[in-house]
């Protein structure tokens, strides 16, 4: 049922995705003097960055010897900001239309209905849909979550925390001193975590670490309050638990993006030198696209957004110089 609050909008240009490549598509949108607009299927922007690996350290950004995923995604956020990009977050683009004047209308989950005359599919590798925790399930959105938007959120609560990658450690890591208690549950002995970072959650003294553990049921009246656990022979012990966050890892799917009519390859789009698909006035940036040396990098997908935003520019204006020149030859 479409929400009731949903609107018709209009913007120049129509970002498909919230990861770094689309944030930055976003400010080079804004840049260029184009209205922009950014769909993202997860409740936050940052993509993969911010659902997988929030406080993990980035080494491949240029100009950074390393940079926390987190802060990766507040600077993106920050170097769009003064241009007012719009985010319609929490919501999937579903459907793809052509009006008879050239423009597209992009239809979103939440009804929302999205006219421009350009779009960048940033999709990176599909729409992020969080592994189901079977025996805390019902408690959704009343306690149990699958990533944590503000740590402070979870200031003075016993929080518990299912899984052994990297989200999951990263989590423990960030909430040890934020929250009243951080447990870590684990159905295997070994990690699949960087091995950094899972020695430093083992050396807290403030984080227990259940591993050869699973969750077997929890509990509570209007919202999340205890959690049961078990181990491989079946004995059980109760956790105190306001919190519980499943960093079992997300299902990736391009969703409705594959019946839209771009060409695909092994779950990627096929774009030529100016990051055009086949479709006209459809371009795309990032992981989602596939040419002949490819290389799925976060610093290559920014160089994409910033030449596919450059060629939907002189199709929206024909008028318009395809490269404007340097950020740093414009005027204060």
């Amino acid at each position: 049922m479409a929400d009731p609050s949903a609107q018709d909008r209009e913007v120049d240009l129509l970002i498909v995705g919230a990861g770094p490549a689309g944030l930055f598509a976003a400010y080079y949108g804004g840049f260029r003097g184009l209205r922009v607009a950014v769909i993202d299927s997860l409740p936050q922007p940052g993509g993969q960055v911010m659902a997988m690996y929030p406080e993990k350290p980035i080494y491949d950004i240029a100009g950074f010897p390393s940079v926390r995923g987190r802060d990766l995604i507040d600077g993106l956020l920050r170097q769009a900001a003064p241009f007012e990009p719009l985010y319609l977050l929490g919501q999937q683009a579903t459907e793809l239309r052509r009006t008879d004047d050239g423009s597209l209308t992009l239809v979103t989950s939440a009804g929302e209905r999205v006219t421009c005359r350009a779009v960048i599919l940033t999709a990176g590798v599909g729409t992020f849909t969080p592994r189901q925790l079977p025996a805390g399930s019902s408690y959704e959105g009343r306690g149990l979550m699958y990533f944590v938007p503000r740590p402070q959120d979870l200031a003075n609560q016993d929080v518990v925390i299912v899984g052994g990658g990297d989200s999951a450690v990263d989590w423990a890591l960030m909430l040890d001193g934020v929250a009243r208690s951080v447990t870590l549950v684990h159905r295997r002995a070994r990690f699949r975590a960087h091995e950094h970072s899972v020695a430093q959650m083992l050396a807290s003294p403030s984080i227990e670490v259940l591993t050869d553990h699973k969750i077997v049921a929890a509990s509570g009246t209007h919202s999340l309050e205890n959690v049961r656990v078990a181990d491989k022979q079946g004995n059980e012990r109760s956790l105190k638990c306001q919190s519980m966050v499943a960093a079992l890892g997300f299902i990736a799917d391009l969703g409705p993006l594959t019946e839209w009519g771009v060409e695909l390859r092994d779950r990627h789009i096929l774009v030529d030198t100016t990051m055009a698909t086949n479709l006209p006035g459809v371009f795309a940036a990032g992981d989602v696209t596939e040419y002949p040396g490819k290389v799925r990098l976060i610093a290559v997908g920014f160089g994409e957004a910033a030449t596919a935003v450059n060629n939907a520019m002189t199709l929206i204006n024909p008028d318009a110089s395809l490269f404007p020149g340097h950020s740093t030859d414009q005027p204060c």
